[in-house]
């Protein structure tokens, strides 16, 4: 019987590794998912909805944000630029009989990880190299050369931490890395 009361599933990696297209693939997959909305101080792109893909706020809003202990994690993930889960996106989507899918950053995901040791599944979506890496955040096109820099540099410091999560799922193919998330999700659901 799928019981959904605070379980959690997070889906984490270096920016590039894949990790957003996994999640997508899962929650076409599983109903029982949600999409965990995060909060966000950068600007949306232009294809992003607020409410939908972050809720984009202020920096002010969200120090205060912080300061009434109204998320999960947060962190300020490059300079300037907070991103971060509400108790209350969980909250809202438990109540709704379904278990949130978080797609965040390692540290945010550690954090989280120790709030919900019994009730997570964790996965961390490793590139196959950090070469590989710099050459997918390079074909976005959102890059400036010292913005891709700051990336590859966290990612190679982020793929360090891999071993503190359930489970490892190489993305060196995007179908096979997606059929092992579903396979992983699927048993976490059942247990």
């Amino acid at each position: 019987m799928f019981q959904p009361k605070n379980k959690i599933i997070i889906i984490t990696a270096p920016s590039g590794a894949g990790k957003t297209s996994i999640t997508h693939f899962l929650l076409k997959k599983f109903p029982q998912l949600a999409f965990s909305v995060s909060a966000a101080t950068r600007k949306g792109r232009p294809h992003e909805k607020n409410g939908l893909d972050y809720y984009f706020i202020s920096e002010e809003d969200f120090t205060r944000k912080i300061q009434h202990n109204e998320f999960v994690e947060w962190e300020m993930v490059y300079e300037g630029k907070y991103y971060g889960t509400l108790k209350s996106e969980l909250q809202r989507i438990w109540n709704n009989n379904q278990v949130p899918v978080l797609d965040i950053d390692v540290k945010g995901a550690i954090h989280v990880q120790q709030q919900y040791p019994d009730t997570i599944l964790s996965i961390f979506v490793e590139p196959p190299s950090v070469d590989e890496l710099k050459r997918r955040l390079s074909s976005r096109g959102t890059e400036t050369e010292e913005s891709l820099q700051a990336r590859v540099n966290k990612a190679s410091y982020e793929i360090s931490f891999k071993h503190h999560f359930s489970k490892i799922i190489l993305n060196d193919n995007l179908d096979h890395a997606c059929q092992e998330a579903e396979q992983v999700v699927g048993e976490f659901l059942d247990s």
